[in-house]
């Protein structure tokens, strides 16, 4: 399993409060089935990040694409492949 980086640009902060419930049922359902590792907001409200897991890419790209903020386009995905070491 690798790990994938979005970065979830904020574009429109109106529709952002209308998806909200939205997203974030989307993104426990990811949690309990195991396609998110971690969440959470940028604390100066540009957006937000996930962590996905997934085999490659493409399967990561697959399953973010689904989250209503970019279905609805509240937000802008930047997905990359992030090489999550250890405690050094």
């Amino acid at each position: 399993m690798k790990y994938f980086v979005a970065n979830l640009e904020m574009i429109d902060p109106e529709k952002n409060q209308t998806y909200r419930a939205e997203h974030l049922a989307f993104l426990k359902k990811g949690l309990e089935e195991g396609k998110v590792f971690a969440c959470g907001p940028f604390q100066d409200g540009s957006g937000g990040m996930v962590i996905y897991q997934a085999n490659s890419l493409e399967d990561a790209e697959q399953y973010a694409k689904q989250d209503p903020y970019i279905v609805e386009k509240v937000r802008r995905l930047q997905l990359k492949e992030w090489g999550m070491t250890q405690q050094l």
